[in-house]
């Protein structure tokens, strides 16, 4: 606490009301001096001055403001950071200072234990509030049970507001009957009952806001960090930075809120032509992306301004028409799916003791060949051009395409590896620019089918070939992020092992050498893994069936995993050569459309 013409001992103290501040006052020799109340706002995921209601909180409730965020020991390791997804969380804090300073502010970038850097705030000037903002993730939880346990030990007041989601998931849960939603559209129907997400709050009065520093003994002892780098932490870039990549990614409020207006006209000539959802509906692997996950995953946007400003543009464009709403920010709300799903669950990372998946019997990777297995697919060498394409994009700007996500994580688990999807989690946990706990494992339970659905267990329609050829017709994708390739006719692109060795020696690549041969036969592989689906499958029966995420019906499995008709319509017999059936189809329509 800052004491205001105070050099006498203490005699009393009380707490008032005053025009929505708590005053402090000190009773010296019968008078009364006010002493200064401290907040500080703890900066994690909420990485943005604006609809922030914790802020609002800390500002409105204190008079002195202290602004941090820490690199704690139990959230921040650097074995779980690439160093795209570090440089991104860097910028964003960086973006966070420039923006405090704009406003006379300071943002303090610590390590070391939260509950430790309060009690030395409280001890060297005083701490009457802390806010935050709440976090899904167990992980997180844990770290703040800490704190609050602190601060109820020393009378400091905290403050924890829900708006990294649009709804808060306890309360879906408490709406729900007491247990998460197991289905999307359970969980739709649910926040259907609490109504619309609350809408953004408004912005600081910066004019009334005064900022604390903190002391040279405290900046010392937690080792603050003044613009720090990838390279601060002893990470360097993975790949060579590709200079034709489609995209680099940078972090921040700023260019957040910059990309989410490039966004809106984005999709208000989707509303224009007629249909929703472009980036679905029309993935493009090729142009810089659109997409503003990474932003929503850092906080550096705020996920209830992007689905009212969405909303906002689709009412004006379709004059007040409603109803669709859920169609135009679906993918806002499965977001919130996810997090609803693992906000009590634990284990929400892993398949032992998880309720919202079943467990699979996944080959062993302490065996030499699986684990070879595991760290060609890490490293982009399967011998399958569009999943390694796709790998090494990851690797080198930090994200890939959702529709790409789905034939990777696929190709890892039921399709063809047979490996468990906690291996996938862990690899896009440390280098996905917008993995979080509670969406990525949500996803890769989803993809890796550990939840027993005839349609998700289709080899045909995440054929590493033929899901590569729909997206990618013309080989472009592949080329960009495989440049041995680069020179490979198209008819051997997707399946290099097949062209002769004479066009080989000529375009510069041979198989084996310059670029490996496939891993794995996935017509032989895919099918066996189908099999072993179907066994388990038959193996549960309803009375013993475990209660699962699982999608809500054939049209919402389709739209999630971006499958074609085909698969709708009808899953091919085990017997039949369905990937040669597929192949000669699509090549027959591609060069009719060529033609």
């Amino acid at each position: 606490m800052v004491l205001k013409k105070c050099g006498q001992p203490f005699l009393s103290r009380v707490t008032t009301i005053k025009s929505g501040n708590i005053k402090q006052f000190q009773t010296l020799n019968g008078r009364k001096t006010v002493i200064m109340t401290i907040a500080v706002h703890w900066f994690r995921n909420g990485l943005r001055l604006h609809d922030n209601p914790a802020l609002i909180e800390a500002q409105n409730n204190a008079d002195n403001l202290i602004t941090l965020f820490i690199f704690d020991e139990t959230t921040f390791n650097t074995k779980w950071y690439g160093y795209n997804r570090l440089r991104f969380l860097l910028e964003s804090l960086k973006d966070l200072n420039n923006n405090l300073t704009l406003v006379g502010g300071h943002l303090y970038i610590l390590q070391g234990s939260p509950v430790k850097i309060f009690k030395m705030i409280k001890e060297k000037i005083g701490l009457d509030f802390i806010t935050f903002e709440q976090d899904c993730d167990h992980i997180g939880k844990n770290r703040d049970d800490k704190v609050k346990m602190f601060c109820n030990e020393n009378e400091i007041k905290y403050i924890e507001k829900v708006s990294h989601t649009l709804w808060n998931p306890k309360l879906v849960i408490e709406k729900n009957g007491g247990i998460a939603p197991f289905t999307y559209k359970q969980f739709q129907n649910t926040v259907n009952k609490i109504g619309q997400p609350p809408k953004p709050v408004g912005n600081i009065d910066w004019l009334s806001t005064i900022f604390e520093e903190l002391p040279t003994s405290i900046l010392d002892e937690f080792k603050v960090l003044n613009n720090p780098t990838p390279e601060s932490f002893g990470l360097y870039p993975e790949f060579p930075e590709n200079l034709i990549s489609s995209h680099r990614w940078y972090g921040g409020e700023t260019r957040a809120l910059e990309q989410l207006n490039e966004r809106l006209e984005y999709e208000k000539e989707a509303f224009v032509n007629g249909f929703y959802l472009p980036n679905q509906v029309n993935p493009d692997l090729l142009s810089p992306s659109s997409s503003l996950s990474a932003a929503l995953r850092y906080g550096c946007l705020s996920i209830r301004k992007f689905y009212w400003e969405l909303s906002k543009l689709f009412i004006k464009q379709f004059e007040g028409d409603l109803l669709p709403q859920y169609s135009v920010t679906s993918q806002l709300i499965w977001r919130d799916y996810f997090y609803t799903m693992s906000i009590e669950n634990k284990n929400f990372g892993q398949m032992e003791d998880n309720p919202a998946c079943i467990s699979i019997p996944w080959n062993d990777i302490k065996i030499p060949e699986n684990k070879k297995m595991l760290e060609c697919w890490k490293t982009g060498k399967t011998g399958y051009p569009f999943i390694d394409a796709g790998m090494r994009q990851l690797m080198q700007e930090g994200w890939v395409h959702h529709v790409v996500r789905n034939s990777l994580a696929c190709f890892l688990t039921r399709g063809d590896l047979w490996i468990s999807w906690v291996e996938g989690l862990n690899h896009f946990m440390k280098y996905l620019l917008d993995a979080d706990f509670s969406v990525c494992s949500g996803n890769w339970i989803w993809v890796s089918s550990s939840t027993f659905e005839q349609l998700l267990d289709c080899p045909l329609c995440v054929c590493p070939v033929n899901y590569g050829l729909r997206l990618d017709p013309s080989g472009e994708y592949i080329k960009r992020y495989i440049p041995e390739l680069k020179n490979m006719p198209i008819e051997f692109l997707y399946e290099p092992w097949k062209c002769p060795e004479s066009v080989q020696k000529q375009v510069g690549c041979i198989i084996g050498k310059d670029y490996p041969n496939c891993i794995v036969n996935h017509t032989k592989v895919s099918r066996g893994n189908r099999k072993k689906m179907l066994a388990l499958r038959a193996s549960m029966t309803n009375e013993h069936m475990v209660p699962h995420c699982c999608p809500s019906d054939r049209e919402e499995a389709q739209k999630f995993m971006f499958l074609p008709d085909e698969c709708m319509q009808q899953l091919l017999p085990l017997d039949n050569d369905d990937s040669e059936i597929f192949k000669l189809l699509f090549w027959t329509n591609y060069h009719k459309n060529q033609n």
